[in-house]
C-alpha cells in the first residue's frame, strides 16, 4: 500500500510540474513578451528572432515618443546609408507598403535618433510610460557650454543623451541644442562613476565620443519598413557632415588664466578693431561658404581663439587657411563683389599662393593656401620688393568645428601642435612686434621668384 501511494504521489507531482511549466511558457510568451519585448512575432518579410526584435523595439519607441508628442528624426548612419541607396523610391512612395523588413531589421546593437531640445520639455511622464512598456532607460548629463563665458563658468548641467533599452536592442536618443552661431550642437557621452558601463556597448555608439556640430537639417517624413519616421531630406549630405562633425570648445578656463597674467586691452581702439574683425570674418565665411570652399582660422586669428577666446586686438588682420585643392578661380571676384577689393596676390596656384583683401579701414583679410606633402603641410610667403620666397611648415592636421565670435568655423583639431609650429613653445606670451619673415618658428627660406615671373606672382593693388 505504501509503495502504491509513492507512485501516485510521484505521478501527481510530475503532472503538476508539467502544468506549471506550460503555464510559465504561456505567461512568458503572451504577457512578458508583450511587456518586455523579449520575444516578438515576425514582421512581414523579415527573418525571425533577433531581426524581428529590432523592428519591434523601434516601433514601440516611436509609439512611446508619439504618445508624448516628441518630434524625433532618424540619424542612424547604418540605416541612413541603406536608405540613401533607395531614397528616390522611398520619396516617390512615402506611404507605400514595404515587401520586407529591409532597414530596421539590419543587424546592429542600437538605433540612433535625434531630438531638438527646444521641442521638448523633459517630461517625467515619458520615462514612466517607457517603464510601463518594458523599457529600461539611462540619462547622460553634462555641463552646458553655451552658458560659459570669460566672466563665468556656469557648471550648469543639461541632458545630452538618452538610452532606451528593450530586450536585446537599444535606442540612442541624441539631444541637439541650437547655438548662437545658428547651428546645432550635441555634447559628448561621458558616463558618471555610478553608471552601469555594461548597460549597452557604449563604445559602439556612433554619436558621443566627442561633441559634434551640424547645420539645421531639412526633414522628410517617410515610411520605412511600414514605420513612419522623419529622416534628413538628403541622407548622403548628413552622412558626409557626420564624418567631419567633431567640435572643439573655446578654452575659457585657460583664457581667464591668460588674462590674469596679461590684462585684456579694453581701449576704444581695441573694441573697434574687434568689432571690425568680427564683421570681416562673418563676411569672409559667408563668401567662402557660398563658394563651397572649406577654410579654417589660421595664424594670429587661430592663436587668438585658442589662447584667449577672442580676436587679438593688435593683430590688425584676419587670417584664414585654405587647402590648395579647394582653390577656385571664383574666389577673387566673389570677394570683390562682396565689397572687399584685392590688396595683393602673391605666388601662383602651383606654388605659394596667398591672397589679401582690404576690409573696412586698415583691417585686411589674408587667405593663405596650404600644400600637402607626404609628412607635412606648408604655406608660402613672398617679399614683394625682393621676390624672396618663404615656406612655413606644419605637422599634418585635420579640421574640427568651433564657435568663434558667434560663428561656426573650422580650426585645426590638433590646435596646440599647429600653434606651436607657428609661434614656438612660448606661444602663451604676447608678442606685439612680429616679423613674418623671421619671427615664426616654422619659417624657411625658399628661394627667389624668377624676375620674368614677377608680373604674375607679385601683384599689388
Amino acid at each position: 500500500m505504501q509503495k502504491i501511494n509513492k507512485n501516485v504521489v510521484l505521478a501527481l507531482l510530475s503532472v503538476t510540474s508539467l502544468v506549471f511549466l506550460l503555464f510559465q511558457l504561456y505567461y512568458y510568451k503572451f504577457y512578458l513578451s508583450q511587456k518586455n519585448g523579449a520575444v516578438f512575432s515576425k514582421v512581414r518579410g523579415s527573418q525571425s528572432g533577433q531581426d524581428s526584435t529590432r523592428w519591434h523595439v523601434v516601433r514601440k519607441f516611436l509609439g512611446l515618443i508619439a504618445s508624448h508628442n516628441i518630434p524625433v528624426y532618424l540619424i542612424d548612419p547604418l540605416i541612413l546609408g541603406l536608405v540613401d541607396k533607395d531614397i528616390e523610391q522611398i520619396r516617390s512612395s512615402p506611404d507605400g507598403p514595404t515587401p520586407e523588413c529591409k532597414y530596421f531589421c539590419t543587424p546592429r546593437d542600437f538605433t540612433t535618433f535625434a531630438l531638438l531640445d527646444k521641442t521638448w520639455k523633459h517630461e517625467v511622464g515619458l520615462f514612466r510610460t517607457a517603464e510601463k512598456m518594458g523599457f529600461q532607460w539611462l540619462k547622460i548629463i553634462n555641463k552646458d557650454p553655451r552658458l560659459d563665458g570669460m566672466d563665468d563658468l556656469s557648471g550648469v548641467e543639461i541632458p545630452l543623451h538618452y538610452i532606451f533599452k528593450l530586450a536585446s536592442h537599444a535606442i540612442h536618443l541624441v539631444v541637439f541644442y541650437e547655438r548662437s552661431g545658428n547651428y546645432l550642437w550635441h555634447g559628448p557621452l561621458r558616463l558618471k562613476q555610478h553608471m552601469d558601463r555594461k548597460f549597452v556597448p557604449f563604445r559602439k555608439l556612433h554619436f558621443g565620443r566627442y561633441p559634434g556640430a551640424y547645420e539645421k537639417p531639412e526633414l522628410l517624413l517617410v515610411s520605412i519598413d511600414d514605420l513612419k519616421v522623419q529622416i534628413p531630406k538628403n541622407p548622403s549630405n548628413f552622412l558626409e557632415e557626420m564624418s567631419h562633425s567633431r567640435f572643439l570648445e573655446c578654452r575659457y578656463r585657460e583664457a581667464r588664466a591668460f588674462f590674469q597674467l596679461y590684462p585684456d586691452d579694453a581701449s576704444l581702439d581695441a573694441v573697434e578693431f574687434r568689432k571690425k574683425a568680427k564683421s570681416l570674418l562673418h563676411l569672409a565665411a559667408l563668401t567662402l561658404n557660398n563658394l563651397g570652399v572649406k577654410f579654417w582660422l589660421s595664424s594670429g586669428t587661430c592663436l587668438g581663439w585658442y589662447r584667449q577666446c577672442n580676436v587679438i586686438p593688435y593683430s590688425k588682420d584676419v587670417d584664414l587657411g585654405v587647402f590648395i585643392r579647394d582653390y577656385k578661380a571664383d574666389i577673387i571676384p566673389a570677394f570683390q563683389k562682396a565689397g572687399l577689393p584685392l590688396k595683393h596676390k602673391f605666388g601662383k596656384v602651383e606654388d605659394s599662393l596667398e591672397l589679401s583683401f582690404q576690409g573696412e579701414g586698415d583691417i585686411k583679410l589674408d587667405i593663405f593656401f596650404f600644400y600637402e606633402e607626404d609628412d607635412h603641410i606648408w604655406n608660402g610667403g613672398t617679399q614683394a620688393k625682393s621676390g624672396k620666397k618663404f615656406k612655413y611648415l606644419f605637422p599634418k592636421f585635420t579640421l574640427c568645428w568651433t564657435e568663434f565670435v558667434e560663428l561656426k568655423v573650422h580650426v585645426p583639431c590638433e590646435t596646440l601642435q599647429y600653434v606651436e609650429a607657428n609661434y614656438g613653445p612660448d606661444w602663451k606670451v604676447p608678442v606685439k612686434m612680429w616679423d613674418w619673415k623671421s619671427s615664426p618658428s616654422n619659417v624657411q627660406y625658399n628661394g627667389v621668384w624668377p624676375v620674368d615671373e614677377w608680373d604674375d606672382v607679385i601683384q599689388i593693388y
